[in-house]
């Protein structure tokens, strides 16, 4: 019997990847399919169906499914789900059609279509309302519609969508190239699982990055696994914003951390094929669901989880936890949050803290942020002491070293300090 934590929504894993000869009956019929061109936020989100990580989705939401997930964190039938997972296309598409859907030439699902339904403007600005506007000061009063359009990619993704949603159960056929850009790395929601019992873990952390692993991460997973048996430093392997660091170097870096600075029993380096939504809070109701499926307990959530610029609330991702509805077994989010405060390098504690511990002045502090990292990476500036450690800082040198080209990073009040007290 398991004692690991079970998979979100009472079903268990629902994986709808095809194998062997159903997957190549299935690949042979996909041949003779309308083909529907989908974006690379679809992509991931079918390879999560496909291995289990969206579990307990087979397919993608109706438009029940879509308004009560951002309405009230649930879908049609109560089971907790805080971001929608829609297929959105301008194709001309029946509802009782079969198609296959594919992206840049690879045939990645076929897809039974159950329902269509419109996505007027309206639509996509009040998704964007109730999912992606937050507490910061970029969302306030009429400064969110000013600036979001222009700098929030998670906005910017919705209001690009095509007219319509395509919803319906889906047979996955493809997980992409991601395991074999990253062997070892990339793991499916039931290999993590026979991991953690190999290793008779039953309380697992997660620690979500998109950025390299700096000092702050690395003190977020030591504190987890003082009071967990394990770890998984889980990585996001799909698509981020223009600027932010490729996978193949951050997965390296923690790679490099965890050999020279953690027990390696105790901590797992995995990465995972979604791309960001940027969904700040939302977001990190997202980071625990899925986790679940992994058979993760606790997922860590810091300063500005999945934050964008300044719309969102330094901890609203962590306060969001206590709004999360409950409906009964099989349908309630059990992956809880580890909610730790701003944590930093402090000169006069002479090592790691946060402001719970921590009782001396900003000036004092080293401030920790991945966008201040790639700021000072960037732009060749140095990286001051106790921000990263420096067999990480070698790596990342030699990256950004070897750009042609380099996108300016925007600095928000989180990353900088500025907001701290």
């Amino acid at each position: 019997m398991s004692k690991l934590v079970p998979p979100h929504g009472g079903k268990g894993l629902v994986e709808c990847l095809l194998t062997g000869a159903e997957l190549a009956a299935e690949q042979k019929k996909a041949e003779g399919l309308k083909q529907i061109e989908i974006s690379n936020r679809a992509k991931g989100d079918l390879i999560m169906m496909g291995i289990g990580g969206f579990s307990p989705l087979d397919g993608f939401m109706t438009k029940a499914d879509w308004k009560s997930v951002c309405e009230n964190f649930t879908m049609a039938d109560g089971t907790f789900w805080p971001v929608p997972v829609c297929l959105d296309t301008d194709a001309d598409v029946a509802v009782g059609e079969e198609i296959a859907l594919v992206n840049k030439g690879v045939v990645y699902a076929t897809m039974q279509v159950t329902e269509k339904f419109e996505m007027t403007e309206e639509d996509k600005k009040w998704e964007c309302e109730k999912v992606y506007r937050g507490e910061g000061e970029e969302s306030e009063g009429e400064n969110f519609w000013k600036i979001a359009p222009e700098d929030h990619p998670g906005v910017q993704m919705v209001l690009a969508q095509g007219k319509f949603n395509l919803a319906g159960p889906v047979k996955v056929l493809s997980e992409g190239d991601y395991a074999a850009k990253f062997p070892g790395v990339y793991l499916r929601p039931s290999e993590t699982r026979a991991m953690f019992e190999e290793r008779g873990w039953s309380t697992v952390s997660a620690l979500q990055l998109r950025n390299p692993m700096h000092r702050s991460h690395e003190f977020l997973a030591k504190i987890s696994i003082e009071v967990c048996d394990g770890c998984l430093i889980h990585s996001l392997i799909g698509n981020l914003k223009p600027g932010d660091i490729p996978a193949e170097v951050r997965v390296k870096c923690i790679q490099i951390l965890i050999d020279n600075y953690f027990v390696a029993d105790n901590v797992i380096n995995a990465g995972y094929p979604l791309d960001m939504r940027y969904a700040g809070p939302r977001e990190g109701l997202l980071h625990a669901a899925f986790r679940q499926n992994y058979g993760v307990s606790h997922m860590l959530i810091g300063r500005d989880h999945a934050g964008v610029g300044d719309f969102y609330g330094l901890f609203e991702a962590q306060q969001i936890f206590d709004r999360v509805p409950t409906n009964g077994p099989g349908k309630d989010l059990i992956c809880q949050p580890m909610k730790i405060d701003w944590t930093f390098y402090c000169f006069k504690c002479d090592g790691m803290a946060s402001l719970r511990t921590c009782p001396h002045t900003k000036e004092d502090r080293v401030i920790l942020s991945g966008t201040k990292l790639r700021k000072a990476l960037s732009e060749g500036a140095e990286v001051v002491d106790h921000f990263g450690r420096d067999e990480v800082l070698v790596e990342l040198r030699k990256y950004y070293a070897g750009l042609t080209e380099k996108v300016e990073v925007k600095m928000q009040g989180a990353a900088s300090g500025d907001v701290m007290k």
